[in-house]
Order: structure tokens, then sequence, then C-alpha cells
């Protein structure tokens, strides 16, 4: 249902952000380390208008849910991400009880960042209703709090940053410790390919937050500020399975920084290598994203595929031949399906 069958009136105001996909750099970002992801064209949207009776009115249209609740109170499931939004924004401006209504399609549980494009969308519209006036950086950063304090998810900074200063178009790099960016063509000739596995995650219930604690105690042990800091001699100097962690984050990082000048053949090579990691050292992957990416690797318009989002389920990225990418998802799907998946298409829609 439309905001004007919620709530009886327009909206005030009316944002979105999109979902991202990661090409390369997983787990590295809360590690001080570089990624390379590029925005979706699906996106989630919110609309506000103020309250009159004092309670946040918060509805998904996808879900056809509805929680009133007083801006202290205890939301449950997808609200949490967006009176989360709405709360960390309290330290900058007072902001009245507010309906909000929310409709999206980028897929939920998938490894898309569904939970950042919806607390980007929220804080965009939100400090466009108030004039705040916060930038792209301001309001990831904001972003990502509100997942720390009221989803539990400690995830770092590359989700919000895709889905606030992202582009469809290119691969952002952005280097998570300083926050520096620019925006670089991907891989002339090529595109990008996400499909979906089927098999769904939460993060808050996955082994994220201890794969984060894991790295932490590596760093601990070495006696460094993070992984970033970290060679790949170091590895040898922890016990299991913080080597295995660290090495990943290492190598990762090194994938990353080589992906920027390497040819279009290398570059899938790297993301090859990518999944290999995710799998046999951060331990992060799931079966069916497994088979999945074994078979779009096998492919002969794929130059490299891998898993992408943090893990345990989702979705997987390939690079293919431009204009192959419906026939090799078709193709791909087919085989994929027979075998009892329950894989889609995200990209292209």
């Amino acid at each position: 249902m439309s905001f004007q069958d919620i709530f009886g009136h327009e909206p005030t105001i009316t944002r979105s952000a999109p979902g991202r996909v990661n090409l390369l750099g997983e787990h590295t970002d809360y590690n001080g380390g570089f990624v390379l992801p590029t925005a979706i064209p699906q996106e989630t949207t919110v609309s506000l208008s103020v309250s009159e009776d004092g309670l946040d009115h918060i509805y998904s249209a996808d879900l056809n849910e509805r929680q009133d609740l007083p801006r202290n109170g205890q939301p449950e499931g997808f609200a949490k991400y967006v009176q989360g939004s709405v709360r960390v924004l309290e330290q900058k401006a007072s902001i009245p009880p507010l309906n909000i209504h929310v409709s999206s399609n980028v897929p939920m549980g998938a490894g898309l960042s569904s939970s950042a494009a919806l607390e980007v969308a929220v804080i965009r519209a939100v400090n466009d209703l108030l004039k705040l006036g916060l930038d792209g950086v301001e309001i990831a950063l904001l972003a990502q709090k509100a997942e720390h304090r009221f989803a539990g998810v400690m995830c770092g900074i590359m989700d919000q940053m895709a889905s606030s200063v992202a582009s469809t178009r290119e691969m952002l790099l952005l280097d998570t410790l300083t926050l520096e960016r620019k925006l670089i063509p991907l891989p002339e000739g090529y595109e990008v390919l996400v499909m979906d596995s089927g098999a769904k995650r939460r993060l808050a219930e996955s082994g994220y937050n201890t794969r984060r604690a894991e790295c932490e105690k590596a760093c601990e042990l070495l006696g460094i500020a993070s992984l970033r800091d970290a060679e790949l001699s170091d590895v040898d100097r922890l016990p299991e399975p913080l080597n295995k962690r660290a090495r990943h984050v290492i190598t990762e990082n090194a994938r990353v920084q080589e992906a920027l000048t390497a040819t279009a053949e290398r570059f899938g090579e790297l993301m090859n290598q990518s999944h290999a990691s995710m799998r046999d050292d951060y331990e992060a992957s799931h079966e069916q994203v497994d088979a999945l990416v074994s078979l779009l690797q096998q492919h002969q318009d794929v130059l490299g595929a891998r898993i992408t989002g943090a893990g345990w389920g989702g979705c997987c990225v390939a690079l293919v031949k431009a204009g192959t990418a419906r026939q090799v998802s078709e193709e791909v799907l087919k085989a994929f399906n027979e075998t009892g998946g329950t894989g889609r298409l995200v990209v292209p829609q």
C-alpha cells in the first residue's frame, strides 16, 4: 500500500538509496583496508511526513508490516534499522515524530546491503526534510552507527559509503581508513552479473561479529592497530584460526590494489582467488553459493566470479563479456536449479 493509503495524506518528502555489490575487498573495511564496490539499480525508497500524535509510525510496503512506537521504544525487525537511523540523527538536531513509509526492490538477506540502503534512505529523507545539510560521507557514518547501535551488527563502512556515494556506472575505490575515494571504470568490454543463490542469512545471527572479534584478537597478538598494517609473514605468528582470518584480509587488500591496474582477464582471476579465500581462510561462504560460483567460473563468457557481501549465503557476482549477462544467467541457473538450487538473476534487471 502507498503512503496515502497508510497515512491518509501525501508524503512531505521522498528519498531513495541503492543497494551495492562488492567486486573485491570483502571483510577488509572494518580492518582499515580497501574495497571496490559498485551501486546496483535496485533501490530502497523512504517517504516521510511529520506525525501528529507523538509516535513514530513505520510501515514497510514489502512486508505489509506497521509498527507504532515512541521514539525511545523497542522496534523489531526492519523497524530497528528505520528508527535507529532516526535516533542517531538526534545528536544533530531535534527530530519530530514521523510517519515513515518504506518500499524496496533491493533483495533482503542476499548480501546486497539492503540494510545500508534502508539506513541511508531514511537519513537522506530526514536530512532533506529538516534541511540539516549533511553530506554523503556524514550520512554514511551515521548509517553505520545506526547499524552498530540498533541492529547489533558491527559492520565496517563500505556498505553505507557505497549506498551513499557510489555510482551504478563505475566502481568505488574506497580507503576505509581515511575515507579517501575515487570512481574508476569497469574493465572495458565487460559487465557485472549478480545472482542470488537463494541461501538467506542474517548477519546478526551469522559469524560476522565473531570474524570481526577474531581480527581484533589477531591485531592484539601482533601489536598493530589494524590488519591493514600486517604483512603476510605475520600470519605464521598467529594461532588457528586467527592466522587464516588475517591471511584473507592481507591478501584481499593486495587483490584490490592489483585490480586497479589489472587487465580484464587478471581482474577475473583476482575475483576467483577472492572467493577461494572467503571460502577457505575466512570460512564465510555457503555450499549453495560455492556451487553457483563454480558453475559461473566454468562458463566461457565469465572471467571471474565470487561470493559478494559478508557471506554465509546470499549473492555472487561475476564479470562477464558485455551483452552476455542474461544468457549466462539463464544457462547457469538452469544447471544450478536442476540440482535443487533456488537461484535467480538480480543484475541486470
